[in-house]
């Protein structure tokens, strides 16, 4: 509850005060384009989310993470996520948190589209990859 509240709030501020929407991948590709006035909001953005991660783990401990999979996967299945996000224009950050939140049908059916989608991937990699 805690947390919805935090990204809530966060994402509520970035649209007040800076007429911006929070979406994740639209922020970190928009450091590529490299506009004048544009880059330092997205630097500290980014360098929040990555802080945060830092004084989590300075407080708290992470449970012990175990991924059973090659790099190699890791590499694909991360160069899929991006794809994707640019062929639907924008990811679950944008689309199902700040899209959904302003009753955009476009994000509502981007967020059906990306959930349907990983859905069917699981079940693929548990049911038919996996044998």
């Amino acid at each position: 509850m805690v947390g919805g509240l935090g990204i809530g709030s966060a994402v509520a501020m970035l649209l007040l005060f800076n007429g911006r929407i929070a979406g994740i991948s639209g922020i970190i590709g928009g450091l590529f384009r490299l506009q004048r006035g544009d880059i330092s909001w997205r630097i500290a953005f980014i360098s929040g989310l990555v802080l945060s991660v830092v004084m989590w783990n300075f407080f708290f401990v992470f449970p012990e993470i175990r991924i059973e999979t090659s790099h190699i996967m890791l590499l694909l299945a991360g160069l899929l996520v991006g794809y994707g996000t640019r062929l639907g224009s924008g990811c679950t950050s944008g689309h199902g948190v700040c899209g959904l939140s302003r009753g955009s049908p476009r994000s509502f059916t981007a967020t059906a589209i990306f959930i349907l989608t990983a859905v069917v991937t699981v079940y693929l990699v548990r049911h038919v990859v996996a044998n």
